[in-house]
């Protein structure tokens, strides 16, 4: 039996005052709801309703069990009414993660303007210093609305959406480049120690059907964190390929040098990856627009091209 449905059944009958009225006003049967009724009363252990030829009335026990009833639906279709306007409204607790590279670069900035504009969400802004999962949808199960990844993910537990291009430069030390010489063709990278990214080892260079991929040979250093190859680039120790953004005042300073400045590197996307269902959540919604329109008006120049 369906409790909350024999239990509408019994309040329209209360409120009609008829059985042919409240299936009516259902939209079902009166033998139905007649059914619902006595399902009713054998589960409660009373009778509700006195019946007779011509009308019904509620008994004693029908009146409690009436307002009993009326008070719980009524509590139940609030409850939905609420829920369904947290969907509706930027509000509330917003739990967003990111790889600490990431979240190192200006999508702390963009993250901090967020929270000014929309002072009734409360953000919750973790970096993570793990590789990501394979398992994309685990940000969901420990109770993350959103997480940034920079790969395209395959995945229908989650959905996927754009927010940016992230651009990449080769770079090296002034030190480095003055002791090793200059990088005149990407086939030179052959001949260089290069700092790599454990997920990195293969770079490709130029756009399109002129792009070339370059297995790196001399490997230097290694770290999955692409503030570490940074630290390291600065001091000299070989070449890089790194996120623009992370390096930005490095090469603005001259601490660090961009290399084949005349053959771009293919940008990478960031990504926000948020969970399946239908309608998405505003406060997520407004998130990701507005993360999308922050990077638009504050793209990445190229110091030291």
């Amino acid at each position: 039996m369906d409790r909350l449905l024999v239990m509408r059944s019994f309040v329209t009958v209360a409120d009609k005052g008829s059985f042919a009225g409240a299936a009516k006003s259902l939209g079902t049967s009166g033998s139905l709801v007649s059914r619902h009724i006595a399902d009713l009363e054998r589960q409660v252990g009373a009778r509700l309703l006195n019946r007779s030829a011509r009308s019904i009335s509620l008994t004693e026990s029908g009146v409690a069990y009436r307002d009993f009833a009326r008070r719980i639906l009524q509590e139940i279709e609030q409850q939905d009414q609420d829920i369904a306007q947290m969907q509706d409204r930027p509000e509330g607790m917003l739990s967003i993660i990111c790889p600490k590279w990431i979240g190192s670069l200006d999508i702390g900035d963009a993250i901090a303007a967020f929270a000014v504009a929309h002072p009734k969400i409360t953000v919750r802004f973790e970096l993570s210093a793990t590789p990501t999962s394979e398992r994309t949808y685990d940000f969901l199960d420990s109770g993350f609305d959103v997480a940034f990844h920079t790969r395209d993910l395959r995945d229908s537990a989650v959905r996927l959406r754009r927010i940016a291009g992230l651009p990449f430069v080769v770079c090296a030390s002034p030190g480095y480049l003055a002791q090793h010489g200059d990088l005149q063709y990407p086939n030179d990278l052959a001949d260089h120690d290069c700092l790599v990214h454990v997920n990195d080892s293969v770079w490709r260079i130029g756009l399109g059907p002129s792009s070339t991929l370059h297995k790196i040979r001399r490997v230097a250093f290694v770290s999955n964190s692409y503030i570490t190859l940074q630290k390291v680039a600065v001091h000299g120790r070989g070449i890089a390929l790194l996120p623009q953004r992370a390096v930005y005042d490095n090469l603005a300073e001259g601490s660090l040098v961009r290399l084949l400045p005349d053959i771009p590197v293919p940008e990478r996307s960031l990504y926000a990856v948020f969970g399946p269902g239908g309608r998405v959540p505003r406060k997520v919604q407004v998130v990701l627009d507005f993360l999308s329109i922050w990077f638009k008006k504050n793209p990445i120049s190229q110091p030291g091209a």
